[in-house]
């Protein structure tokens, strides 16, 4: 049978998501599937839960906490030092990418969602959202990735 009018696309699009998220880990995909869930909080400077808000390193120590239980540090930069170090042509979804955006390394950190997408909560003012990291703003800034191992496959 035929799709209807408009929805090819939706269901298009759909499909690539659901093939995306099938192509790696269960617990990978627990830690997208978390972050994509705070999609909209707002951005909290220091900001540690979605109640009150998070920042790019509170984004990423409150997924993995909830989906693994792992304890990261505070910072970007502290964080940027936890795990093994990931070339960009071997990203994985769940992998941390971390970027300049304050004229300091490791300013900014995100999840790694697959697809060239990532989720972060970029700044005051805005939100947690996904962005595709061929942006110019962010393929100039790009300083790394690390991959962070699920305490329960060690």
């Amino acid at each position: 049978m035929p799709a209807a009018w408009g929805t090819e696309p939706v269901h298009t699009e759909r499909n690539a998501a659901m093939n995306v998220l099938h192509s790696f880990t269960d617990r990978a995909s627990d830690l997208a599937i978390r972050a994509m869930a705070l999609v909209g909080i707002r951005y909290q400077y220091g900001g540690n839960t979605p109640e009150h808000g998070l920042d790019c390193s509170g984004l990423v120590r409150y997924v993995f906490k909830q989906a693994w239980g792992a304890e990261l540090p505070r910072t970007s930069e502290e964080i940027s030092r936890v795990g093994a170090k990931v070339d960009s042509s071997d990203l994985q979804p769940g992998d941390l990418v971390f970027y300049n955006t304050l004229r300091r390394g490791f300013s900014h950190v995100g999840i790694y969602l697959g697809d060239n997408k990532f989720i972060h909560s970029p700044s005051a003012g805005s939100s947690i959202r996904i962005e595709s990291m061929d942006l110019s703003y962010w393929k100039k800034r790009f300083n790394g990735a690390r991959r962070i191992n699920d305490p329960e496959q060690n």
